[in-house]
């Protein structure tokens, strides 16, 4: 990587950047979501709206991937986030002349999925090159932090707004603070091209994303995070999705209780990418990894027979610690681990994977919540989730690769 002095000045500010964008653009899913529920109360359109949220990122990473790899990422990064604020300014426009019809929200929603499956690979992939490898965690961290800020403030900023202005206005915000996170990374950001998107290009983009491939599969250390992931997602989607309808069938449902689940949850992912951030984690990665993963599996078997509101709170907010000391050296390992060309198509993959897995998981736990108990479906896979704690923690390519080493060039 190379070593650029100003790092702390660009580190800045493409961080804020994307907090003013990542702020803008909750805001408006969050409405999106408030306005479906409100206005239709069905469950099929939350379904719809769903699907329209996460299909286009399934699809366009792969591509994006590529692309990330073989152009300048922080261009990409500002024509998807240019992309997104133009769907929302012509959105905002049809509602206000009259066109508001729900089935524009779902593709708005579509659109909006397409540009942040454009942008995910191409942000993971080029803070290392911004950022000094033995800073990665320290700046993850902080990220995650700012990232769990914005997640706890946005949905409670929507609502209030969505109760005292129009749909239309808060889509303005939007475009507005997209205008001012473009406008960072156009005018103040200034970071040469990596090497690859300088070199002219011999090989096609199914060629690129050939080698990708390749390049994943004869990885051990990226193979097999992949795979434990893709379990990982499996698993924790009980938790990310269900945990809501146990709450409004176990303890009742006033809407105080399922913000107070919101509110914890965030506030501990907030704590936690602070304590990341400032610790570091443990000198091997991989055991900082394994902890987390023993503390949410722990966390959901008990969340599956804890009797007592105050006590599940509680342990929403371990939850939320937990999360950031899986993402953030899991994010660090493969920013440190894959070559430089090849970042922008394995965040690609792994975007996908995230995309796609919980989503697709909750096609059988969300039919299987309605024939057995969700503390029953929380019980199995914590249970799960400490087996592969033990398998993760045994596995050698997984503790070679969790130490502290220089990546290939």
């Amino acid at each position: 990587m190379n070593n650029i002095s100003n790092w702390k000045k660009n580190t800045i500010l493409f961080l804020s950047s994307q907090t003013i964008s990542l702020f803008g653009s909750m805001l408006v899913q969050y409405t999106i979501i408030w306005y479906i529920t409100l206005e239709t109360k069905s469950g099929i359109m939350m379904t719809i709206s769903i699907i329209c949220g996460f299909l286009p990122t399934l699809f366009i990473s792969p591509f994006a991937g590529v692309w990330a790899d073989r152009f300048n990422r922080k261009t990409l990064i500002i024509l998807s986030d240019t992309l997104i604020a133009i769907s929302t300014l012509v959105l905002a426009i049809l509602f206000i002349i009259g066109f508001d019809d729900i089935w524009l929200l779902f593709v708005a929603s579509a659109i909006r999925s397409f540009g942040a499956g454009i942008q995910t690979p191409a942000v993971g992939a080029l803070l290392p090159q911004l950022v000094p490898e033995d800073k990665l965690i320290k700046v993850n961290g902080i990220n995650s932090s700012i990232q769990s800020l914005v997640s706890l403030l946005s949905p409670l900023l929507s609502g209030a707004l969505l109760s005292i202005a129009t749909i239309d206005i808060i889509f303005f915000i939007d475009v507005f603070t997209a205008a001012i996170a473009i406008s960072i990374l156009f005018l103040f950001l200034h970071i040469p091209a990596h090497s690859k998107a300088l070199e002219k290009h011999k090989t096609s983009y199914y060629g690129d994303m050939r080698e990708g491939i390749i390049y994943i599969k004869n990885h051990g250390f990226v193979k097999t995070i992949f795979k434990y992931c893709a379990f990982y997602f499996i698993l924790i989607a009980p938790l990310a999705f269900l945990t809501p309808l146990q709450v409004t069938r176990s303890f009742g449902d006033d809407v105080w209780r399922l913000t107070t689940i919101e509110v914890t949850f965030s506030l501990g992912m907030m704590v936690g990418g602070i304590l990341i951030a400032s610790w570091g984690g443990f000198k091997n990665r991989l055991y900082t990894m394994v902890l987390s993963n023993f503390v949410i599996a722990f966390c959901t078997l008990i969340l599956g027979v804890i009797p007592v509101f105050w006590i599940y709170s509680s342990l929403m907010v371990l939850v939320g610690l937990a999360l950031p000391m899986f993402n953030t050296p899991l994010t660090v390992l493969i920013q440190e681990k894959v070559e430089g060309n090849f970042l922008g198509r394995v965040f690609g993959v792994l975007s996908m994977i995230s995309s796609s897995v919980m989503p697709l998981a909750m096609l059988v736990y969300g039919p299987l919540a309605d024939l057995i108990k969700i503390e029953w479906l929380l019980i199995g896979t914590g249970i799960l989730m400490l087996v592969q704690s033990i398998f993760m923690m045994r596995n050698k390519v997984l503790i070679e690769a969790g130490k502290s080493m220089p990546k290939p060039e």
